[in-house]
Order: structure tokens, then sequence, then C-alpha cells
């Protein structure tokens, strides 16, 4: 019996401790190109971004309401890996996202790290 009381605590912290570790990216964020605006918030016991106002007359292929980051879990500390998406092409890579002040810095990355894509953007208020 006591085991299974552990295990169920271990759990619950380990779930409580995920979505501690996501206050600082969560919320919505203006891309450095100011085209774009993704918010972050918990999917589940993840977190995931979704495209939340994109400039008029901007040239992209993305519609409001589309994922661009999905399955991100954190990996450090104010930083997350899932998956990352374009917002032009949809093509999906391997994503890092990381924190520091009102900056967060996305990688998307795919052909084992060889093609990457990088992209700053600002916490909005």
């Amino acid at each position: 019996m006591n085991v299974v009381r552990f295990g169920l605590t271990l759990t619950v912290f380990l779930l409580s401790t995920n979505l501690v570790l996501a206050d600082d990216i969560l919320g919505a964020w203006l891309r450095d190109n100011g085209e774009e605006q993704v918010k972050f918030a918990p999917c589940g016991d993840v977190i995931c971004g979704d495209i939340v106002w994109l400039k008029p007359g901007a040239h992209l292929n993305a519609k409001v309401g589309k994922r661009l980051f999905f399955d991100m879990r954190p990996s450090g500390a104010s930083s997350w890996t899932g998956k990352a998406a374009s917002s032009d092409t949809g093509s999906v890579y391997s994503g890092k996202l990381s924190v520091a002040g009102s900056t967060l810095t996305t990688s998307g990355c795919m052909v084992g790290g060889l093609i990457c894509k990088l992209a700053n953007w600002t916490r909005m208020p």
C-alpha cells in the first residue's frame, strides 16, 4: 500500500512540476518580424503554441488558430523541446524553445540538426 501511495504522490509531483516550469513561457509572444503572434498554453501535460494574430497583409500561408508548437516538454531551466511547424510551409521540425527575460528564442531543425531556422519573439503585455 505504501508503494502505491508513493507512486501516486510522485506522479502528481511530476505533473505539477511540468506546469510550474511552464509559467515563464505561457502567454502571447510577437515574432521579431512583427508578422505573427503565438500564444503558449498547457494542452494536457505538455505546452502548445497557436497563432493568435497575423499582421494584415503579411505574406504567410498561415491562419489564426494554426498550431506551430506542440508536444513541448521542459528540457532544462527555461527551455523546452518538442515539435515546431513552419507558419509558412507547414513543414514540421524538431523544436527547441528557450526564454531569457522577455525574449523567447525558437529553433526548428531537420536532417539531424543540419538545417535549422531560428526566430526571436518578444513577450506581449
